[in-house]
């Protein structure tokens, strides 16, 4: 493994770092207060390719590698994760259990506008008393005629109100428990698909998180995603993605809290000189990258890994789990080196901080990371 980015990388990278400062950043106060989430960015997203990042030009996507996609979740987060997650959830997750489990058919149907950013991407797992524990799914399919019908309810769901295209887990054999449960493609505007509740967030405002609920949904069966009783695994090896795009995430939060201590530190007086130069601030701002630096070096293994086509189980737990709890603590940290600005929003930190906590939560709380980090451990010992 390289631990430089190629010059075509690089590209990547900086190219998407002037978009955000330009097309998102004078924005970033306004959506997060409002709780607006920015759907007239999505074409220019899609311009970029942002939203078909890691899928085939045939499929309408970019061909870019996880490397790649990694890196441009970091640079989107920089400035702000609620744009940072929206790419990554609708990469990730949706368009991505389409492309690795769907027909033909289905990924020329579905997966084509997805990539190419004409359509937006939701996907259900988590349900009001299905989280942490997710093979605890209570939504069922009940065959009928030519297709399923459905019935129940996912919280939680990134794009649930603006969304085109959902992937949504619901039980079809429930003696099998977690292998009885299945994947389904629903289509915005189906008879007994609609979204619900949007929530009222701590941070990540402008990110979209709605219910969607199924009452009596009658889904074809050409839009059963993968094989029946399959839905929870196949769900599971898409999380091993997920989370690799969760801890860019966290790093792209994290860096941009970082920067901004930076900053502060340099231009804030006090006795005398910047309190950079007191030597508090400065075992501060060390720790904090050095934290920031280990975290990416993570985040790049398992993309690395991915890209090479090596199962990143572990690898993907440990980088988010490692990214999203130093992310929490780095933007405390700068919180601490405002002082009491710090606090008011009137400077990045307590953005950032706000954002940074979905991360130990969201594709999997840091407990569930530590439980799968171990079982892997476990076996390979």
């Amino acid at each position: 493994m390289h631990f430089e980015l190629t010059e075509e990388q690089r590209q990547v990278k900086f190219s998407v770092r002037e978009f955000a400062a330009s097309e998102i950043a004078p924005h970033v106060l306004e959506w997060d207060e409002e709780q607006h989430f920015p759907i007239e960015l999505m074409p220019k997203l899609a311009e970029l390719g942002l939203l078909g990042v890691i899928f085939p030009e045939e499929y309408g996507g970019a061909g870019m590698g996880y490397v790649e996609y990694a890196t441009i979740i970091e640079e989107l987060s920089r400035v702000d994760g609620s744009v940072g997650i929206s790419v990554a959830a609708h990469n990730s997750l949706c368009s991505n259990h389409i492309y690795k489990y769907g027909t033909e058919e289905q990924r020329k149907k579905y997966l084509v506008p997805l990539a190419s950013g004409e359509h937006l991407g939701a996907w259900g797992l988590t349900e009001p008393s299905a989280g942490s524990d997710a093979s605890g799914t209570k939504s069922n399919a009940v065959h009928s005629d030519g297709g399923w019908i459905v019935n129940g309810s996912k919280n939680f769901i990134t794009h649930a109100i603006h969304g085109d295209t959902c992937v949504a887990m619901a039980v079809t054999d429930k003696a099998k428990r977690s292998k009885g449960i299945s994947a389904f493609i629903f289509e915005k505007g189906m008879k007994g698909f609609s979204p619900s509740k949007k929530e009222n967030k701590l941070g990540l405002r402008a990110s979209e998180t709605a219910s969607v609920v199924f009452e009596d949904c009658f889904v074809p069966d050409n839009q059963l995603l993968g094989e029946e009783g399959h839905g929870f695994v196949n769900a599971m090896e898409v999380l091993d993605g997920g989370r690799i795009s969760i801890a860019a995430l966290a790093v792209g939060i994290a860096q941009g809290a970082f920067e901004s201590a930076v900053r502060y530190s340099q231009e804030r007086q006090q006795f005398g000189k910047p309190i950079s130069e007191f030597q508090a601030i400065q075992f501060k701002l060390a720790d904090m990258a050095t934290q920031i630096d280990a975290a990416r070096l993570l985040m790049y293994r398992a993309a690395w890994l991915k890209d090479e086509g090596k199962k990143t189980t572990k690898e993907s737990s440990m980088a988010k789990l490692y990214a999203s709890e130093i992310s929490v603590k780095v933007c405390e940290e700068a919180i601490q080196i405002h002082g009491g600005y710090g606090y008011t929003k009137d400077y990045p930190p307590e953005k950032y901080w706000r954002d940074s906590k979905l991360c130990t939560i969201g594709e999997g709380t840091s407990e569930i990371q530590r439980i799968i980090i171990a079982r892997e451990v476990l076996r390979q010992v």
